[in-house]
């Protein structure tokens, strides 16, 4: 099964983004499933290096790490990016600024699109 997981909430103060990356990592790690992760709005923070929570807080830059391990591609929209000020030297390791483009193939591409 493909899965697009499309995730629009800001990295914290919601836990929406954080569910999204649970479930995407977890559909992960199932056989047979690709799985792809884009983060728009405010969600484009989620892939900023170097956060810094408190202690047994959940860390979304090491969830996408995880993600990233297991293959997830992941797109972080460019006009996002921008329009918060994050630059491609802020993102996580592995992650790239991607386009409203990319976003069309990979729905186009998904069996199944999941919006957070």
């Amino acid at each position: 099964m493909k899965t697009l997981f499309i995730v629009n909430h800001p990295p914290y103060g919601t836990e929406h983004a954080f569910n999204a990356l649970r479930l995407a990592n977890a559909l992960s790690g199932k056989d047979d499933q690709e799985v792809r992760l884009f983060l728009q709005g405010d969600a484009a923070l989620c892939a900023k290096r170097g956060q810094d929570v408190p202690k047994g807080y959940y860390n979304l830059e090491r969830m996408l790490k995880i993600a990233r391990s297991r293959d997830v591609e992941v797109g972080v929209c460019s006009t996002c990016m921008d329009a918060r000020g994050l630059s491609d030297g802020e993102l996580a390791e592995g992650l790239e600024r991607s386009t409203l483009d990319e976003l069309a193939d990979w729905t186009i591409w998904a069996e199944k699109v999941l919006v957070f």
